[in-house]
């Protein structure tokens, strides 16, 4: 590939950033600016559309929360749709009724798709005036970060959408790699083992365990690290929905307690930006500064009248006379906040004690991603932790937030430093052999065969990203000229039939059979690989030359 600059996206739940480095000279830059913001290294993951929502009116920041002005008489709707947000999470494994609620006409899909087109657009302005003459369609890698409970489908959807949002030029196209919001994140914390650590803890094939905090999901793997800057994984990683953004949402709890429950509702689905005006408020003001300390805390007054005005319009009975008792102020003491905090930290303990569980000893345990700069969560994982983390090595990088995205950038300028995968599934294909006694009649089919699993790589090994798995294959007809195989995943180790519980069928292998003239002669030797995050087929005559092997993914 003719790759002269490398691009990395962390499109996450709530906030979404990019980085980009030259091949030549790899000083890595991380965009901080955006959309009525210079700063920031990161902009919110939110869309306003106009009323019929065909056209993105606003992305980013200013899409989301505006100061709400006060207004005597009743107010009318302030947006001309309520912004759209945390859309990633319809590819996460997670219930229905969790998923955001999307307006009619409109799908998570095209949500996806137009914000990357915004955020492309920005890309592409970036990279073009840093350098004129790099055709981007040509010569410009992107490194797409996903989370690791991401599905096969969903990595398929997303490239889908990649291209949908014209960042490439055909949907196979190798210039879109993926990695793990985690893996991301292990690069770039090698950096810091190297520098700071490896001193402390004495040699390399050092264990270190990383916790990505993002907005909605949390995110854990134990790496080894190897010789060459490269690095191994030792344990299944893990992934809960327990991110920054389940705080806010406890926030607003609270707040429904206060004005009602079916105000709460009115205002999320009519004033949604005086709404999250007030949540940003409530996060620069209470949220980032709580370390958990009672000493240290100082009660906040949240002044209704001025965060959300419009509440004042429709709170009614016992809610509305304390309120109007109070000045419309509502008071957030410690143990309301500790109240918000709690559930979503013991959420992350579990799975790293869960984690601590599989992996052994570490040497060092890096918190990164936006909620990790919460000084409550630290304490409260040090407290848990300090002891099972040799000389109690727990930090947090500078930047966490960028960890990711300057992480995922390191790994596309250099694809070596990840040398090795644990896979979290198994996976195989179905075959057709012969039936035999003992085979369960009612699964007999015509010509007497019967469908079974093939497992191909079983979950919970360490697999090398070019590792091969495969088998050789004849014609099942002696002018056959194309074969089709249906590859599926389980979450057992091993299984008999594609229709057992935990089994779903990932996508379809088609293969060339080329030569029909020697009949039965004939062999194809196909192989999988499961190392890298995407599948990729390959496939080779008897003479061991390579054949058309193409694999689609079920979306």
């Amino acid at each position: 590939m003719d790759v002269r600059v490398v691009i990395s996206i962390d499109f996450g739940t709530t906030y979404s950033g990019f980085a980009y480095a030259h091949k030549v000279n790899t000083e890595i830059i991380t965009n901080d600016t955006w959309p009525d913001q210079i700063g920031p290294l990161k902009t919110n993951t939110v869309l306003q559309y106009d009323k019929n929502f065909k056209n993105v009116e606003e992305w980013g920041f200013p899409a989301l929360a505006k100061k709400p002005k006060k207004s005597k008489g009743k107010s009318k709707n302030q947006n001309a749709s309520k912004p759209i947000e945390h859309f990633k999470l319809h590819l996460g494994n997670m219930p229905d009724n969790e998923k955001p609620v999307m307006p009619k006409g409109i799908n998570y899909r095209k949500a996806i798709v137009d914000y990357l087109k915004c955020m492309g657009k920005l890309i592409k302005e970036t990279i073009g005036t840093r350098w004129p003459n790099v055709k981007f369609m040509d010569q410009v890698l992107i490194i797409l970060t996903v989370p690791a409970g991401f599905s096969d489908q969903a990595k398929a959807i997303m490239r889908e959408c990649i291209y949908e949002a014209g960042l490439i030029n055909t949907k196979s196209s190798e210039k879109l790699q993926f990695t793990t919001e985690r893996e991301a994140a292990a690069v770039y914390c090698m950096k810091v083992l190297k520098e700071h650590i490896l001193d402390i803890v004495g040699s390399m094939y050092t264990n270190f365990l990383i916790v990505d905090c993002g907005g909605g999901t949390v995110d854990l793997t134990t790496r080894q690290l190897l010789e060459n800057d490269k690095l191994g994984e030792k344990t299944i990683r893990a992934c809960g929905f327990c991110g920054g953004v389940y705080v806010d949402k406890s926030f607003l709890a609270f707040i429904g307690g206060k004005i009602g429950p079916s105000v709460l509702t009115l205002l999320q689905e009519n004033y949604y930006g005086q709404l999250q005006y007030m949540v940003q408020e409530f996060c620069k003001k209470v949220k980032l500064l709580f370390t958990g300390n009672k000493e240290e805390y100082k009660s906040f007054d949240l002044d209704l009248e001025d965060v959300c005005p419009i509440i004042k319009q429709y709170v009614t009975g016992d809610k509305l006379e304390q309120l109007e008792e109070d000045e419309w102020i509502i008071e957030l003491k410690f143990e309301d906040v500790k109240r918000m905090f709690d559930p979503v930290i013991n959420k992350i303990i579990k799975l790293i004690r869960e984690q601590l569980n599989n992996s052994g000893t570490i040497s060092a345990m890096f918190l990164v991603g936006g909620f990790s700069e919460s000084k409550y969560l630290q304490k409260r994982i040090r407290e848990e932790f300090s002891s099972k983390v040799k000389n109690s090595n727990i930090s947090v990088p500078s930047q966490p937030v960028a960890a990711i995205v300057r992480g995922a950038l390191e790994y596309g300028l250099n694809m070596k430093k990840i040398k090795s995968r644990r896979l979290p599934l198994s996976y195989g294909i179905e075959l057709a052999p012969l039936w035999k006694p003992g085979d369960p009649p009612e699964r007999r089919q015509t010509h007497d065969r019967i469908f079974k699993f093939r497992r191909l790589v079983e979950r919970g090994i360490e697999v090398d990203t070019d590792e091969e798995f495969g088998l050789e294959l004849h014609p099942s007809y002696a002018n056959q000229t194309e074969l089709s195989i249906e590859v599926y995943s389980t979450t057992a180790n091993e299984a008999t039939y594609c229709d057992e519980p935990g089994m779903k069928k990932v996508g379809e292998l088609r293969l060339d059979f080329p030569d029909p003239h020697l009949g039965f002669q004939r062999t194809i030797k196909f192989t999988l690989t499961f190392g890298q995050m995407e599948i990729r087929a390959y496939a080779r005559n008897q003479q061991g030359k390579s054949t058309n092997a193409i694999f689609e993914f079920l979306i």
